[in-house]
């Protein structure tokens, strides 16, 4: 579904395709009809009016460059809801006094597409220029996203996509190369009380006690639009209150405000239990954390990602089911959604504690990128060197090297493999655990083999 509108005006045409609209005079100020969320009615009318994503609009920053060099550039920006990408694209419209074309990737399709480039062939020929928005841009098939490729690249119109996922994964290589990612970041907690103060001045609203402030930003979990909703919401149930509390708070969200503060301390002091739990192996325990955080909001896709982690981190080769069980439990969880979904993460949570523990490989990773940090950079010795061409082999490129799979036992006795100059070293110390009990011995009969001292080494590399 396509939104042809020049900032915050109404469709002129009234009925089929909309019309192209001049831009508004930037100092007059917006009309709004009666029932426009609050959010709406506080959104920026400049970038000296938007609060948060200093680190874009500040001083010498890009987005603050874009807008003031006159010159627009496709972009997609990336990040949670409510934290002003829309409000941006209409913006940079405002700024470069641009027809503003907006398409919803989840309604919308092809035929948008088409309206669009028509709409900005039309107005190209009066000298204007054309931003295509498109909100949700990762919800865009392959050949959805395709379609833009030659209108970006023939200057017809700016692109700019908004997405809450990750466009290296969402987005098509093709058009991510012909646009710069800007990443936004959710609201901190300055600036969403910035915004509850313009919320509290615009209603003429009640105050908000620091407890019931504390509670209600923590509750938006950094997105404006929500903080200034719930603060309309509460403030049309409370009418005659002169002050709310976090009693009176409690009472008018019920179940829409979670116990769970997912913007302070408490968040990762959860995840940290969780964590510690599952290293702890206390599987009741870690069921516990998990379905605390599950009952407070938490996204379960964050706790997955924990759980990820923590099959590596700490679990590694004493169980390598365990790093499958979490990849499993993650596209179950996809598939399903939630309520039925979490069921697999708490299956994996219990296999995660009950499971042999050891972080020989996570303890191995920290002391290489150690021992790199403060070394040379080593030559790659002749022999072990790639030999593609005729020159290569004479310049004697892999001289010397003898082919593994040829040697008795697949293993070539007393070869080396570090770097010339540098003694080996016993990274990898697999713990008496789980599978790593194997591991620890077919790792000595191989050390062995290569004969260079490592054999039956036990001490920590990092030490």
């Amino acid at each position: 579904m396509q939104e042809s509108l020049s900032l915050d005006l109404p469709d002129p045409g009234g009925q089929g395709r909309p019309a192209a609209i001049p831009a508004p005079d930037t100092a007059a100020a917006p009309t709004h009809a009666v029932g426009t969320p609050l959010a709406e009615r506080l959104r920026p009318q400049s970038i000296d009016d938007v609060v948060g994503q200093d680190h874009l609009l500040g001083p010498g920053q890009p987005l603050r460059v874009a807008f003031e060099s006159g010159q627009p550039h496709s972009m997609i920006l990336w990040g949670p809801p409510g934290v002003g990408k829309t409000t941006l694209a209409r913006l940079m419209a405002r700024a470069f006094d641009a027809q503003f074309l907006a398409i919803s990737a989840v309604l919308g399709g092809v035929k948008d597409i088409r309206e669009a480039v028509e709409q900005a062939q039309a107005v190209r020929h009066l000298g204007r220029r054309t931003i295509v928005f498109v909100d949700e841009v990762h919800r865009f098939n392959k050949a959805q996203q395709d379609a833009f490729l030659p209108h970006v690249e023939s200057g017809l119109f700016t692109f700019i996509g908004a997405t809450t996922e990750n466009p290296s994964f969402e987005v098509n290589a093709a058009l991510l190369s012909r646009a710069t990612v800007h990443v936004l970041r959710a609201m901190d907690e300055g600036a969403m009380l910035t915004l509850l103060d313009k919320g509290q001045a615009a209603l003429a609203g009640p105050r908000l006690t620091p407890a019931a402030r504390t509670r209600l930003i923590a509750y938006a979990d950094g997105d404006a639009r929500r903080v200034l909703n719930t603060y309309e919401t509460l403030t049309a149930m409370l009418r005659g209150v002169e002050e709310i509390d976090e009693p009176q708070l409690e009472k008018a969200l019920g179940e829409q405000l979670r116990r769970y503060d997912k913007g302070g301390d408490q968040f990762y002091d959860t995840i940290s239990a969780l964590h510690k739990s599952v290293r702890g192996s206390d599987p009741d325990a870690a069921l516990y954390w998990f379905v605390r955080m599950v009952d407070g909001g938490v996204d379960p896709r964050y706790i997955v990602r924990r759980l990820i982690r923590m099959a590596s981190e700490d679990i590694g080769l004493a169980d390598p089911r365990a790093l499958r069980m979490a990849l499993d439990a993650a596209e179950t969880y996809e598939r399903l959604g939630s309520p039925e979904g979490e069921l697999t993460l708490a299956q994996c949570v219990i296999y995660l504690a009950i499971a042999p523990k050891s972080n020989a490989a996570y303890a191995a990773y920290k002391a290489v990128r150690a021992w790199v940090k403060q070394d040379t950079t080593r030559p790659v010795p002749m022999h072990l060197r790639n030999a593609p061409t005729k020159l290569m082999k004479q310049l004697g490129h892999g001289d010397g090297y003898r082919y593994a799979h040829d040697e008795p036992e697949g293993v070539a006795a007393g070869e080396r493999y570090f770097p010339d100059g540098m003694a080996p070293q016993a990274f990898y110390q697999p713990v008496n655990r789980g599978l790593e009990i194997k591991i620890g011995d077919r790792l000595n009969q191989l050390r062995a083999m290569l004969g260079d001292g490592r054999a039956g080494t036990d001490t920590d590399p990092a030490d």
